[in-house]
């Protein structure tokens, strides 16, 4: 195997990996939450040396600041959204037909 093969590999691999991380992360934001919070725990103790403790750092997870965004789902707001006949103004209007 030649060292550019290798090189296209490891960079496959990578690309694969980081869109595997992206997508993990928008369907299951909590569970991502409590992985990065652990690992920012583990290299964030003290002991560690500074480059340790500035990737624990840089992995802790953001805070809920309430905005939608966030994907905490603790206020309930960011629920599913009505449907599109339900968000229009203007009613419908109704026509009953007699029965022939």
């Amino acid at each position: 195997m030649s060292a550019g093969l290798l090189v296209q590999y490891v960079v496959v691999g990578l690309i694969v990996l980081a869109s595997v991380l992206i997508v993990f992360r928008k369907l299951a934001p909590k569970l991502t939450n409590r992985w990065l919070a652990a690992a920012s725990i583990r290299f964030n103790q003290p002991g560690r040396n500074s480059l340790a403790r500035a990737l624990g750092r840089r992995l802790q997870p953001k805070e809920a600041t309430g905005d939608c965004s966030d994907g905490c789902s603790t206020c309930g707001a960011c629920g599913p959204k009505p449907p599109a006949a339900a968000r229009t103004s203007k009613p419908m209007p109704l026509e009953f037909r007699s029965r022939q």
